[in-house]
């Protein structure tokens, strides 16, 4: 019989193969095994290097900007092809009973639209050099424990009298008590006092840091320490007509500023002629007790394209601000510091006399603003962060002396910017003054008059679009007075602002204060109080309360917080009940607790007075 089967060597060599393959199998998983955690770990290497060099850019990236939006197209594109302009004269809707306005020219009582005399006009204050002088102005002190300190910033001590305070002698002497006993001298020594005492609103070894950089993004407080040289400040600045906000900053910053730098141009934003108003204020007198400092620019063109694209204009005026002024400046040096601002931008004298003075800071820097809209009385939440200033190396070897380059916040991505990061030897962040609660400064948009405001309107660039100018029911004088009263925006919107007090510290720079009747239409609404006074006089206020007629469509009770002995609480829980519609008045020959208060629901209000009553 047969047997086909395999044999015994053929089942040993089938064994052994098998035993072979499987081996082969165990080396071929183990191998793949191995390989796998090798990747998952390089991986897993290159991730945590690749969050190490996020982390250490994060703080140079996070001030990355989107480009700016979209423009929409103007209303009337077909008539500005044309370039029908407004008419130079404001306009002015008659009111429906009233006195007819008069039409007169914009500024017709000031000389904005008269020409120079032929005398005056010869000179030429755009060719004019300027030098740097040295600040020789004593700031610190050195003690004679070997502290140095910030006079402005520091408390001054006087020496306790031997024997105790003359005060606990006196009282001692008066009780019968012993006076207290001094710390004894044979036990250990005390230390001498080297560190300086602050004033309020003062921080630091030597008192010199501010507020506004105290509480500030900086992230190298650690490294400040005081100059030997005070640093040379300049401020550049391009102006239109916004000479009472310009008169406020020369005051602001006049005793810290080297050097102001003022562009103006013979035409608007929008490419139409204008005079020299600033050009003639300086030859008359009106700014003598700064002209000194002031490096007068004169741009005497417009560029190509700026009449179709307005970004081009407001662009081009600040290049040639920046590299106009910048080349007739003398004594300049690499760390000297320069801000260039616009008019309506106004930077706190303390942040910018910090940057003077201290060296450490980094570059570039910004501003927290205080934001308001046709006066300081309408305060918009939130800050103006802009970037403006930097040292003049870098203005000269990053954005190659353009002032418009160094306001777009793109300095990372400039082409010198690594080769003088590398050149000082420190890693270059952008960081702000001040905080959206600490105000570095101020922003006054749209604060002029009426008139002022109407030439803003046609004189604004053609490319911010929508440009109000274009309407000629936005150019109405009445209805600018009624935006100015309401705070309410050309669009139709309504903007909520907080509760802003005069009293309150960042009101308004110091000088505005000082001189509130001059400038009492930034510092106060005018139309605003006139409407008081003809609520007052339309509400019989002397009808018996709690609830007086209707007015202009609401419900008017009079309020008598005396009434409520138990506090604000009490006072806060009765405005919540009142749900007020409007701002609460306070007329004339009222008590110093009465309020007029417009209420919108009479049965909640009547409800909680009752309740009130019954309580006391």
């Amino acid at each position: 019989m047969l047997n086909f089967g395999p044999g015994r060597e053929d089942g040993a060599r089938v064994r052994t193969t098998g035993m072979e393959h499987v081996e082969g199998v165990k080396w071929y998983v183990s191998h793949t095994m191995k390989m796998r955690r090798h990747k998952l770990f390089l991986t897993l290497c290159m991730a945590g290097l690749c969050l190490i060099s996020f982390l250490h850019f994060l703080k140079a990236l996070s001030y990355v900007t989107f480009p700016r939006e979209l423009a929409s197209l103007s209303p009337n594109l077909v008539s500005s092809f044309f370039w029908n302009n407004a008419p130079v004269t404001p306009q002015v809707s008659p009111e429906p009973g009233g006195a007819e306005f008069l039409r007169t020219p914009l500024y017709s009582h000031s000389p904005l639209l008269q020409p120079l005399s032929p005398s005056r006009a010869s000179e030429e204050l755009h060719k004019v050099e300027f030098a740097l002088p040295e600040d020789s102005t004593e700031y610190f002190v050195r003690t004679k424990a070997g502290g140095v300190c910030f006079k402005p910033g520091t408390k001054v001590l006087e020496k306790p009298p031997v024997g105790g305070r003359q005060e606990e002698r006196a009282d001692g002497a008066a009780s019968g008590r012993p006076a207290r006993k001094p710390l004894s001298a044979g036990g250990t020594k005390r230390r001498k006092w080297v560190e300086c005492v602050c004033l309020p609103g003062w921080h630091g070894p030597s008192c010199g840091v501010p507020t506004v950089v105290q509480y500030s993004n900086l992230p190298t407080k650690d490294r400040l320490v005081p100059r030997e040289i005070p640093r040379r400040v300049i401020n550049a600045i391009n102006v239109n007509h916004e000479f009472d906000l310009l008169d406020v900053r020369f005051h602001e910053l006049g005793d810290v500023v080297d050097a102001f730098v003022v562009c103006e141009s013979n035409f608007t934003a929008y490419g139409e002629p204008r005079p020299l108003k600033f050009r003639e204020m300086l030859l008359n007198g009106s700014f003598d007790y700064i002209r000194h400092k002031v490096l007068y620019v004169f741009l005497d063109h417009f560029p190509p394209g700026g009449r179709q694209d307005g970004w081009i204009a407001d662009d081009y005026l600040r290049t040639f601000l920046t590299r106009d002024g910048v080349s007739r400046l003398r004594n300049l040096r690499p760390d000297d510091v320069f801000i260039i601002d616009d008019a309506d931008e106004i930077p706190a004298r303390d942040g910018v006399l910090f940057l003077k003075l201290y060296d450490g800071w980094t570059e570039p820097f910004a501003f927290h603003m205080r934001k308001s809209l046709y006066g300081f009385f309408w305060k918009q939440p939130g800050t103006l962060e802009v970037v403006s200033g930097c040292t003049m190396g870098m203005l000269q070897a990053v954005y190659a002396t353009d002032g418009i380059r160094l306001r777009r916040r793109d300095y990372y991505t400039m082409p010198g910017f690594r080769q003088y990061e590398n050149s000082t030897g420190h890693i270059l962040v952008q960081w702000s003054l001040g905080s959206p609660l600490h105000f570095a400064g101020w922003h006054c948009s749209w604060c002029f008059t009426p008139e002022g405001i109407y030439f803003k309107l046609v004189s604004a660039q053609n490319g911010d679009f929508p440009r109000w100018g274009d309407y000629e029911d936005k150019r109405d004088l009445n209805y600018i007075r009624e935006l100015i009263r309401t705070g309410g925006w050309f669009d139709g919107t309504m903007q909520e602002y907080p509760p802003a007090d005069p009293k309150e510290q960042m009101y308004a720079p110091k000088y505005l204060l000082k001189n509130y009747q001059r400038f009492r239409y930034l510092l106060e609404n005018p139309y605003r109080k006139k409407e008081m006074v003809s609520l007052c006089m339309a509400l019989d206020w002397r009808t018996p309360p709690p609830l007086l007629p209707q007015v202009k469509g609401r419900t008017w009770a009079l309020v008598d917080l005396q009434q409520y002995p138990q506090g604000p609480l009490a006072v806060s829980q009765l405005l919540l009940a009142i749900s007020v519609a409007a701002m609460p008045l306070h007329c004339e020959d009222m008590g110093p607790g009465s309020l007029l208060v417009p209420i919108v629901n009479t049965d909640v209000f009547l409800k909680h007075l009752s309740q009130t009553v019954a309580q006391k």
